[in-house]
């Protein structure tokens, strides 16, 4: 089969869907309708790769491509562009942005090629962008805070050990207390998000990402918490009923199971 056959079926698909004679559904949507459904194939997207299983993130990577081939078809029609022009925008960028790999720059790690890259970036900017721009606005919260420290620490706008982070975090702990103790909401509220930074900030200096972590934390609480609703029903309890302290007793033993 020709390599290239896959896409361009789905782009006959995808222009047959919205024609004259396509889906009702299809014609009337818009690059702004579209906007719910390109974030939760995304979402769903990241569930198939936690989900570890093949055939379920080759789906969800396909339902990726329909959003992005919907989206295409739809500038095609209002004559601005097409899929073929996307495809050739970041097969440019691409090659443009690793001079490393086509051309004959030398590089010595990962961390130089990231350098290049911002470098390389910022020239393609006529005008005197701030490091920070281009992070996403619409990035989860936790992903942007991380890609803005990322950003501030390569032009040297950084802790140096985790150390640091750490008691960093400590101070905004206690600032947080007293915003408690003032019951001051707005001042709870920022004093709270500077404590949310903080940990990022060290799951910055870790290399991992405070985005997976949460989210992942976020599945085992759902999976201790479903396996502690059945044992409650087996054991004939309700659960509304329950005390706190028996409640934490099944939340004990559902832990041994999802640590």
């Amino acid at each position: 089969m020709n390599k290239s056959y896959g896409i361009y079926h789905l782009l006959g698909i995808v222009e047959t869907l919205r024609g004259e004679n396509g889906c009702p559904w299809d014609r009337e949507q818009t690059i702004e309708s579209l906007r719910p459904y390109l974030i939760e194939e995304a979402y769903e997207l990241l569930d198939a790769i936690d989900g570890g299983k093949i055939d379920e993130h080759r789906e969800e990577l396909g339902d990726v491509l329909l959003q992005v081939a919907l989206q295409s078809e739809i500038r095609k029609e209002n004559g601005d562009f097409n899929f073929d022009d996307v495809a050739e925008e970041i097969s440019e960028k691409l090659i443009r942005r690793h001079p490393h790999v086509f051309g004959d720059v030398e590089v010595a790690n990962a961390d130089e090629v990231l350098k290049n890259w911002e470098k390389i970036k910022k020239k393609e900017k006529k005008e005197n962008r701030s490091v920070l721009a281009g992070v996403p606005k619409n990035l989860p919260a936790l992903q942007k805070a991380q890609r803005m420290q990322s950003r501030a620490a390569k032009i040297g706008f950084d802790w140096d050990e985790p150390e640091q982070v750490i008691e960093k975090i400590a101070e905004e702990v206690e600032e947080l207390k007293v915003a408690f103790r003032n019951n001051d909401r707005d001042e709870i509220l920022s004093e709270f998000g500077d404590v949310l930074f903080s940990i990022v900030n060290l799951a910055r200096f870790a290399d991992i990402s405070a985005e997976d972590a949460l989210r992942k934390t976020n599945l085992k609480f759902t999976n201790r918490f479903m396996l502690l609703e059945k044992e409650i029903e087996a054991d004939g309890l309700n659960m509304n009923e329950c005390s706190l302290k028996v409640l934490d007793g099944y939340w004990e033993k559902t832990k041994a199971k999802f640590p």
